[in-house]
């Protein structure tokens, strides 16, 4: 169902981005790999190595030059493109008034800014051939508020906001739009280890990747809105 199909993963050096990205070449699909790390290049040469076929490019999310210049170098390689994974992201936990205007405004580039231009972009191409699929690696704290998170978890919550408002503005142009929510992810989130012993029962990243291809993999009459996963061990209010 995915194979020959083209997408776009952002933040996809490392953690969900990258796992999602591998999870995509092994189901066939061509991968474009967007991210601001040198180590995007690092992964797109894994990937050559197990013989798939890609296209790494380097930019800021919150760029719109750098994102109109990586959706027209897809375009003009593989001439269109099928999927969108939103993925890039950052994060920090401070109280209020521990937060910095820089931090806010840097946050809401990458996070929101960033899932804007993305979408912004892709959308003509996807209309013009009357489909595509959309996905916004969000946060379980798109749907629940937690303290010293004022700023990540608003971030998060405009995330949500944005793409229920889309998907509803191009469902009957056979365009879907939907979020992946997960809770607590083994990965490099706010300068974290990923492998670290104390994660060992938190989700993996190929978790939240197995929740991509699971969305769009949907049959074309089906939209899935939002996906919500949380680790067994993980304790939060009912969402």
């Amino acid at each position: 169902m995915l194979k020959n199909k083209v997408a776009i993963v952002t933040g996809a050096s490392r953690g969900i981005g990258k796992a999602t990205a591998f999870k995509l070449a092994q189901h066939q699909v061509q991968v474009v790999l967007f991210s601001s790390s040198e180590e995007v290049m690092e992964t797109a040469q894994e990937l050559e190595h197990l013989g798939h076929r890609v296209l790494a490019v380097r930019g800021d999310v919150a760029r719109e030059s750098d994102v109109q210049s990586c959706v027209t170098q897809t375009i003009e390689q593989y001439g269109k493109v099928d999927i969108l994974v939103n993925n890039a992201g950052i994060g920090f936990f401070k109280e209020v008034e521990a937060t910095s205007l820089e931090e806010w405004q840097r946050l809401f580039a990458v996070n929101v800014q960033g899932v804007f231009l993305f979408t912004e972009a892709v959308l003509p191409y996807m209309k013009e051939r009357g489909q595509g699929t959309i996905i916004n690696i969000a946060s379980d704290v798109a749907r629940r508020t937690i303290p010293n998170g004022a700023a990540y978890t608003a971030s998060k919550y405009a995330v949500q906001g944005f793409t229920g408002a889309v998907a509803q503005e191009v469902r009957k142009l056979g365009i879907r739009v939907g979020t992946i929510n997960p809770g607590m992810v083994d990965t490099y989130f706010n300068n974290s280890i990923q492998g670290d012993p104390q994660k060992r029962d938190w989700l993996k990243a190929e978790d939240v990747a197995d929740a991509v291809i699971y969305m769009a993999s949907a049959p074309k009459h089906m939209v899935i809105d939002e996906v919500m996963l949380h680790p067994l061990i993980q304790e939060y209010p009912n969402v």
